[in-house]
């Protein structure tokens, strides 16, 4: 099937050039997913698709146009190559856009090292929903569970292929498995929720089904009798399953598109303080079997390990061609698309430097405060960095859990808060976001 997306888009750069392009990118994705899920013990739903995706960029001039289509017929690759050059030619134009020199392209053309596919076979039907059917059991068989909402498991393989005019022409396979459990307890308006999964590359990687919905059982039990806290000013840890959101804000403050368009509170900020001393994040796109791992970007850079932030310093912004362009600065390898749009820039692997203690360590220290485990809505000023979003979890006192809360709101700023940040070590390194528990000081906290 390679040879077949290469080949693919090879006819689709040779029809551009036809048409009237100055230079052209192709991307073909060929995919399979299956889905299980299961509910009281019997098959809920079952859903298998297969299919093939193919997108084309022209530029003409310094204008651009990109079209896409899951049709791969000689006929509609001509419609393409025509529609996009016409749409090119009506497009504004864009002093940044271009494709890669050919002393920028990577040398290295697949995955070869990183271990991005399970070479196994894929997974019969019946032994997935046997595993969400074992995740539900384990969850139903939790004190407290009244019902698992949902209890499915998944498996993909995807076949990526890009090329482009410039002479790049690379491509590779993904694989993943996962399972994931939502369970509930309590009855009526009493109802309380939470979820457990896992996500992998390789199927024998993968936690138990058992674990999985035990533990979704055991969260879900824990929140019963939920209240809301006490309004003040307070410590706070955020949970390591939802402390990469904390982090995301200042990566989402760090791409080079929000830079670019002045839209971020990092603005002007290299070379300052942004995380506390001795706190490094850093990106690998070499890890073996992640998810988010590549050897070249989708304009044919060569990735490489690279510090966004090193002892506490912001280091730099992530780039693709275009925004390195206009910012007048190096790329950084960082170009990700789907079939239907330009690149623009995205990260691959994430880790931040892990502390010394446990997240319990980090409560003993705390003292009293909020444990949060689950947010939801998100209001950040993208230049500023004020911070609210809604949060549930944990009141703590005398550094132990004390009862399940809900319905409150944190509230701060970003460029406060970030480098007042103390981590536990509890990250888990098969994560593409390795990001342990955070303990932040001084958060308002707006209950009842």
């Amino acid at each position: 099937m390679t040879d077949t997306l290469a080949h693919l888009t090879t006819q689709l750069l040779d029809r551009a050039r036809a048409a009237g392009a100055d230079a052209a990118d192709a991307m073909a994705v060929d995919g399979t997913s299956i889905s299980i899920g299961v509910r009281g013990g019997a098959l809920e739903q079952a859903e298998r698709s297969e299919g093939i995706e193919i997108g084309l960029r022209v530029m003409v001039g310094q204008r651009q146009a990109c079209v896409s289509a899951s049709d791969i017929k000689p006929a509609t690759l001509d419609q393409m190559a025509l529609r996009a050059v016409a749409m090119a030619r009506e497009a504004p134009e864009d002093p940044h856009i271009g494709l890669a020199d050919a002393a920028q392209l990577s040398s290295r053309r697949d995955a070869e090292g990183l271990d991005l596919a399970d070479p196994s076979p894929e997974p019969d039907p019946a032994e997935l929903q046997h595993q969400a059917a074992e995740a539900e059991a384990a969850a139903l068989a939790v004190e407290g569970v009244s019902q698992v909402q949902s209890a499915t498991a998944g498996y993909g393989r995807r076949r990526i292929h890009i090329a482009a005019t410039n002479g790049f022409e690379g491509g590779y396979t993904r694989t993943d498995r996962g399972l994931s459990c939502l369970a509930i307890s309590g009855a009526g308006n009493k109802m309380e929720r939470d979820y457990d999964y896992d996500s992998r590359v390789y199927g024998t990687d993968m936690r138990s089904a058992a674990d999985i919905g035990r533990t979704a059982g055991e969260r879900a039990s824990a929140l019963q009798h939920m209240r809301r806290p006490k309004t003040g000013a307070y410590p706070v840890v955020y949970d390591e399953r939802i402390a990469s959101a904390l982090i995301g804000h200042l990566l989402s403050a760090a791409n080079g598109a929000a830079i670019a368009r002045g839209a971020s509170w990092l603005r002007g900020r290299i070379g300052e303080q942004v995380l506390p001393k001795g706190l490094s994040l850093n990106e690998d796109p070499h890890r073996p079997r992640s998810m988010a791992s590549k050897l070249f970007d989708a304009e044919g850079l060569p990735t490489a390990a690279r510090a966004i932030v090193e002892d506490g310093i912001l280091q730099g912004w992530t780039l693709d061609l275009a925004t390195a362009r206009k910012l007048d600065m190096a790329p950084t390898a960082s170009a990700a698309r789907g079939t239907s749009a330009p690149p623009s820039p995205s990260l691959t692997n994430i880790a931040l430097t892990q502390g010394t203690q446990s997240r319990d360590d980090l409560l003993r220290e705390m003292g009293t405060g909020l444990l949060v485990t689950s947010m939801i809505g998100s209001t950040i000023n993208p230049n500023t960095g004020d911070y609210s979003r809604g949060a549930s979890g944990f009141w703590v006192e005398n550094g132990e859990i004390a009862y399940p809360v809900n319905e409150c709101t944190l509230a701060g700023n970003l460029l406060d808060m970030l480098p007042r940040i103390t981590p536990a070590n509890d990250a888990r390194p098969h994560l593409t976001r390795v990001v342990p528990s955070l303990l932040v000081e001084g958060l308002t906290l707006a209950g009842e």
